[in-house]
């Protein structure tokens, strides 16, 4: 039974059968897609040019009260959904005995503006010169009141979200991120550098880096940030070495200072 997603698919051409064909002959496949009698394949979109010019594929995705028709057929009478594999992970903070899911709440339209999409009101920008490392471009602040070893943030220090970060900065943002991550996993004690982007309280755009500790495994992978609200607080004074170590290390091998007043270091163009 082909559900909702399928029926949101078009695909126009001299015939479905053909264009389905067409598709399939291309490496154009889309997930519970039926094209008249063909059977549903995978989504691969096609290299640019190897699609015939008469051929037009429309893909998009369920509108907002079409996902919750979809979600709410899987919850029970109260609207809860299933418990999700993940808390039966030995990473799982939680015993699934006991645990309940929230009920599923219907769509808000239009959604609530984030922080700052206004630029005028704007925390971020407004702690422009607030961090351990700088320059032009960039900042790096530490995120204190965490369970981990570490948490850093980077931040343009001009107003930008990821989907309009012009090309240099987003050039720049993967040397950062790669340079952060490699001081960040030097440091003792300290095994894996997470990186998460989420954007959906802040419109400028904001990097989150979590430090795991070594040889606690239960921290593994994407539990982590759960983790860190339930540890207690790590001590202020060793996460303050951590982060100026990272941050020496950053003007070592990037450039940028250390201090939003200081003159620039040399450093590579990005």
């Amino acid at each position: 039974m082909v559900g909702e997603a399928g029926k949101r698919l078009r695909l126009r051409r001299s015939s479905a059968g053909t264009a389905a064909k067409d598709i399939q002959a291309y490496g154009l496949t889309c997930t519970a897609a039926v094209v008249a009698s063909e059977p549903a394949v995978s989504t691969r979109l096609p290299l640019p040019g190897t699609v015939p010019h008469d051929a037009t594929l429309t893909i998009m995705a369920l509108r907002p009260d079409d996902f919750y028709d979809h979600a709410r057929a899987a919850a029970d009478g109260e609207l809860r959904l299933p418990l999700a594999r993940m808390t039966g992970w030995d990473i799982s903070p939680f015993e699934p005995d006991g645990l309940r899911v929230m009920p599923l709440r219907p769509p808000v339209l239009p959604e609530p503006e984030r922080h700052g999409e206004d630029p005028a009101d704007c925390g971020i920008c407004r702690a422009r010169d607030e961090g351990i490392w700088f320059n032009e471009r960039w900042r790096l602040a530490r995120v204190t009141g965490v369970g981990v070893p570490l948490v850093l943030m980077l931040y343009p220090r001009d107003h930008f979200d990821m989907v309009d970060l012009p090309d240099g900065l987003a050039a720049e943002l993967g040397v950062l991120t790669t340079h952060i991550v490699r001081h960040v996993q030097t440091l003792p004690h300290v095994a894996r550098a997470h990186v998460y982007r989420f954007g959906d309280g802040a419109a400028h755009l904001h990097l989150w880096f979590f430090a795991r500790p070594e040889g606690q495994t239960q921290l593994f992978g994407s539990w982590l940030p759960v983790w860190d609200d339930l540890l207690p607080e790590y001590p202020s004074d060793v996460a303050d070495a951590d982060a100026a170590a990272v941050a020496d290390a950053l003007v070592a091998s990037h450039g940028g200072r250390r201090s939003a007043a200081d003159a620039p270091a040399p450093h590579a163009a990005p």
